[in-house]
């Protein structure tokens, strides 16, 4: 069969348009037969993805970071809301390429073109937050704060501009009253941050919450307020290892469901991408033993 190739030439800052020969070299040198398609702007590769599933091409490969999978899958659960979406082919070329880190996949992309054509999968489970799903990770709080300051810090690349934008963030001390509600548990009270994770890592670096298991049928969440900057700054390090989930001030629970409520509004992430900027009121829910990856 034929696979439908959606490659994001703006990912890593336009440099996967540049590696677009090397990209195709790979699928050549696997034996893959392909057609590829160049997204256009923000939500096209959702757009392609949908079409491509209709039309029966298989497999789809995702060409590009975690936003540009990200919009892929969304595509595929568009086309099919219901039973299991793919087989989902990876190829990083990101900045930070979180799911491909997450399952342990090969960055190179001659390797990474052999586990497509390879055909050995590994199914995971997906989040839905709102009308968004998402494979990796999903935020309200100070983490889209963090991504707002990425977009905007053009002459900045890789993990320094994370560590930068987050810098920035905490500057600004923001802060929410919010109402959490989940299975068998709540809380309502002031938040700095909820970060909910299909998989552990997120943003090339942050273990944001590291007890998550793509295959556990259910999503790990994150909650927790810093008072101050002082607080949050001595937090920050603590979450490249994950161990900031230890400080009394941090809470991590496991849930198939998860609604929150927040004043004021919040911006939204799903999967690295701004989603909304501001927002007062999400639901996630796990999507469990959804997706098909190849892997090696």
């Amino acid at each position: 069969m034929t696979a439908m190739v959606i490659l994001n030439p703006y990912s890593a800052r336009w440099k996967a348009q540049k590696r677009k020969p090397e990209l195709e070299a790979a699928l050549k040198v696997a034996g893959i037969a392909y057609e590829l398609v160049e997204t256009q702007g923000p939500g096209d590769g959702v757009t392609q993805a949908e079409a491509a599933a209709r039309q029966g091409y298989s497999p789809i490969v995702a060409a590009g970071g975690d936003g540009a999978i990200g919009e892929v899958v969304n595509g595929l659960y568009r086309a099919r809301p219901e039973g299991t979406l793919g087989p989902l082919g990876l190829m990083p070329l990101g900045t930070a390429n979180d799911l491909v880190h997450n399952l342990g996949l090969p960055l190179d992309l001659v390797e990474a073109a052999r586990a497509i054509a390879g055909g050995k999968t590994r199914r995971i489970d997906l989040g839905k937050a709102n009308e968004w799903v998402f494979d990796n990770n999903s935020a309200v709080g100070l983490e889209p704060v963090v991504s707002v300051y990425n977009i905007q810090m053009v002459w900045l690349r890789g993990v320094l501009r994370y560590l930068v934008a987050a810098l920035r963030a905490i500057g600004d001390r923001p802060q929410w009253s919010m109402r959490l509600e989940w299975d068998g548990g709540g809380y309502e009270g002031p938040v700095t941050l909820v970060s909910v994770g299909n998989c552990p890592v997120t943003g090339g670096l942050f273990r944001m919450a590291p007890a998550a298991d793509p295959a556990d049928g259910k999503l790990t969440f994150v909650y927790g307020y810093a008072p101050t900057r002082r607080k949050m700054l001595g937090l920050l390090p603590r979450t490249i290892s994950g161990d900031f989930v230890n400080d009394p001030a941090i809470h991590q629970h496991h849930t198939t469901r998860l609604k929150i409520e927040m004043t004021p509004t919040s911006p939204f992430q799903v999967d690295g991408e701004v989603r909304s900027r501001s927002i007062s009121q999400v639901t996630y829910e796990v999507l469990p033993a959804r997706l098909d990856v190849f892997v090696p």
